[in-house]
Formats: C-alpha cells, sequence, structure tokens
C-alpha cells in the first residue's frame, strides 16, 4: 500500500513509511486528542471531502496522507518544509514561530526515521 500510494503521488516510499513511523508507529487505529486518525494520522473534518471514504481504513489512509504530503511538497517547494507543513499546517507554519520551529522539528524527526530506514535495507 505504502508503495502504491508513493508511486501514484510521485513520494519516497521511504519517506512514506518514515512519516507512517512518525505519525502512529505503525498502529492503524491510533486517535490522536486532534482528531486525526489511523496510520498517516489524518484529520477527517479537513480531509473528508478531499479524500473519500473510511479514513481509518489502511488503503484509504495511506493513500490520503500521501496526496496530502505531495501537495504540500508542490505548495511547500521542498520536503522538510512539506513535513513541517504536514505537522502543523500551512497556515500554523507561515503565521506562528512557535508551530514553524514544532514544524521543522517534525520534519527533522521524520528525516532520522527515514535514515534508519534506509540503512535497514
Amino acid at each position: 500500500m505504502i508503495i502504491q500510494s508513493a508511486d501514484k503521488y510521485n513520494v519516497d516510499p521511504i519517506l512514506l513509511a518514515a512519516v507512517i513511523r512518525q505519525e502512529s508507529s505503525y498502529r492503524n487505529y491510533v486517535i490522536s486528542p486532534a482528531g486525526a486518525v489511523g496510520l498517516t494520522q489524518v484529520i477527517p473534518r479537513y480531509w473528508q471531502q478531499t479524500c473519500p471514504g473510511d479514513l481509518i481504513e489502511e488503503y484509504n489512509n495511506i493513500n490520503c496522507g500521501t496526496y496530502i504530503l505531495a501537495s504540500y511538497n508542490s505548495k511547500a517547494g521542498s520536503w522538510p518544509k512539506a513535513l513541517a507543513y504536514y505537522n502543523v499546517g500551512p497556515t500554523g507554519y507561515n503565521s506562528n514561530s512557535k508551530m514553524k520551529k514544532q514544524g521543522e522539528k517534525y520534519a527533522e524527526q521524520v528525516k532520522q526515521h527515514q535514515e534508519t530506514l534506509k540503512d535497514a535495507l
């Protein structure tokens, strides 16, 4: 599922796996205090219109999370900034220095997971 979605949206599958590791530690039925669900921790109230279907279901969740990540990369122009957007949203990143710093820290954590996964291959 990771490879299919990564190919569909032109995202590195190892990066996508690293995002899933950061977001849910590969646990499918995780729900965050903010209401984010599933492996990629998509927030249905923001994304249900864009990503139809049950967002807790693994395939839908991975596909939606990958779509969001790819969209943010197009908007942001770089993967680190796209990852920060994924964590705090473009508005939070661009309007609040504390949120920007949180997003940058998140991007660094995902990058570390990505390196660990690459080293394991």
